[in-house]
């Protein structure tokens, strides 16, 4: 890895490799076709820390297509650099289905899968880089102040491990726990470790041992609508055992998918600009405030519909005027019209299946399988 030197005036730089998926978003209450966007826990994390200001830098292996080509058109489109995603024949772009609506009672829901919807067929899945794509990336990558996973390989953790080696701060936020031999190494390397307790309450079962985690200074566990606990070893900023906080509330919610991406991203933005070192300087009252901004940011996506859906409504400056406004608990409606920049095509080139037999999705079509 390249040695950079970092100074106040130039962007932090995060480098991320893990699932960066193409969004196939329908709305089971419009008529409009469905709409394409980047998604994926890493696709979602970088594009976000791209438009607070970060430069953005995601590792993947995907497929040539239509599909690779809607999904870095999106990234390009909030200046997320794709200078290291590989096209290759052996690769595969993500397609990721999601219907949103609301049920007969009014409440909202938000549902995922990983089949067409219209015929069943299983769409492109997830393939880490290379264990020897990897090796041969840490020779030229550069220098970063944070590395993120979310899914574990010999590749990210080499690349995990590079990373650590030259001062950036390592975030691992895993999704499940897969080989457990890999997860306890991944849990090993890194700094900051973030899950959610709906997906890893077996995380205890591993038998992590304190070496396990000598590495890791901020553990961060998401609790769903009930906010999320925290405890440190920051030399700062040490907790004695877990520190909970209550989940931000908006009045009127459209869609929480996204938010756990939104409050990772926020997190990082506050506490891990000045790699691991000013990590290790953050006060205590710094960090909460970091939690805290965190968890406005995910309070506010759930305004729009989409995981970034406030991205491409309103600008940096006034995501940021209206976190503040949840911060100081004060109301705000903001306007509910995510992806005003919708794709208009068509679904017959996402689902080879339906592409062979010229079938066209729409977004009314309620008929699926479940995830």
């Amino acid at each position: 890895m390249k040695k950079r030197a970092s100074t106040s005036h130039l962007r932090p730089t995060v480098i991320g490799t893990g699932l960066v998926a193409l969004d196939v978003v329908c709305n089971t209450q419009s008529q409009s076709v469905p709409a394409f966007f980047a998604g994926g826990t890493c696709g979602n994390v970088l594009a976000i820390l791209s438009y607070l200001g970060w430069r953005a830098m995601p590792i993947s292996r995907l497929s040539h297509g239509i599909h690779t080509d809607r999904l870095i058109a999106d990234l390009h489109q909030w200046n997320v650099d794709t200078s290291l995603v590989t096209l290759t024949e052996d690769g595969s772009t993500p397609v990721i289905f999601h219907r949103i609506g609301r049920r007969a009672n009014g409440e909202p829901f938000h549902s995922f899968s990983w089949r067409c919807p219209e015929c069943g067929h299983y769409l492109p899945g997830y393939k880490p880089v290379t264990g020897a794509g990897a090796e041969l990336l840490t020779k030229t990558l550069p220098g970063c102040q944070v590395f993120f996973f979310d899914r574990v390989s010999r590749g990210s953790l080499t690349l995990a491990s590079e990373a650590f080696k030259h001062g950036a701060v390592v975030v691992f936020e895993p999704s499940g726990v897969g080989d457990p031999t890999l997860f306890r190494e991944a849990w090993s390397i890194a700094h900051i470790v973030k899950y959610s307790h709906e997906r890893l309450q077996d995380i205890a079962d591993l038998g992590l041992k304190t070496t396990d985690k000598e590495n890791v200074l901020l553990e961060i566990e998401t609790l769903g609508a009930d906010g999320l606990r925290y405890r440190s070893v920051l030399p700062e900023a040490k907790t004695r055992g877990w520190q909970e906080f209550a989940a931000l509330q908006l009045d009127d919610l459209k869609d929480a998918a996204g938010s756990g991406d939104w409050c990772t991203a926020g997190i990082l933005s506050k506490i891990a600009r000045g790699g691991v070192k000013g990590l290790r300087r953050i006060a205590s009252k710094s960090l909460q405030d970091a939690i805290r901004f965190g968890q406005a940011a995910a309070a506010w996506n759930c305004a729009f519909e989409g995981a970034r859906g406030g991205m491409y409504r309103f600008d940096a400056s006034s995501f940021q005027t209206h976190v503040k406004a949840i911060l100081a608990r004060k109301a705000i409606h903001p306007a509910d019209q995510a992806h005003a920049e919708q794709s208009s095509q068509k679904l017959t080139h996402v689902c080879p299946a339906c592409h062979d037999a010229g079938i066209v999705l729409h977004a009314s079509r309620r008929k699926g399988h479940a995830s």
